[in-house]
């Protein structure tokens, strides 16, 4: 089954980003480019000390300084090479948890 129609269009071409500061807040965005877009632009953004977000109804500037981490939906799975790590899984606190109280076949 194929999505049409320009929901499909617009869901299609959208990566969520959502950042996390230094200071424990974050926010999310949703960026009006596919995935493969912005993983081009990436290592680019990433060394810049500001990063711009035009909102409908403000603009959003942010110090990359005061970044810690960024999740990016969907994932970017062709950015490869040292230090990247394919087929990961986080692990919850309820997982970490349960290891050792149940017994697990491996």
């Amino acid at each position: 089954m194929t999505a049409r129609g320009s929901f499909a269009q617009m869901t299609a071409a959208v990566t969520e980003l959502t950042i996390y500061y230094v200071n424990g807040e974050e926010e999310s965005f949703k960026i009006p480019i596919d995935p493969q877009q912005f993983q081009s632009q990436l290592g680019k953004m990433l060394q810049k000390p500001w990063l711009v977000f035009h909102l409908i109804d403000q603009t959003v500037i942010i110090s990359t300084s005061n970044v810690v981490k960024m999740d990016i939906k969907p994932p970017l799975n062709q950015i490869q090479g040292e230090g990247i790590f394919a087929n990961c899984e986080r692990v919850t606190s309820m997982q970490r948890g349960a290891r050792g109280r149940f017994p697990v076949s491996e």
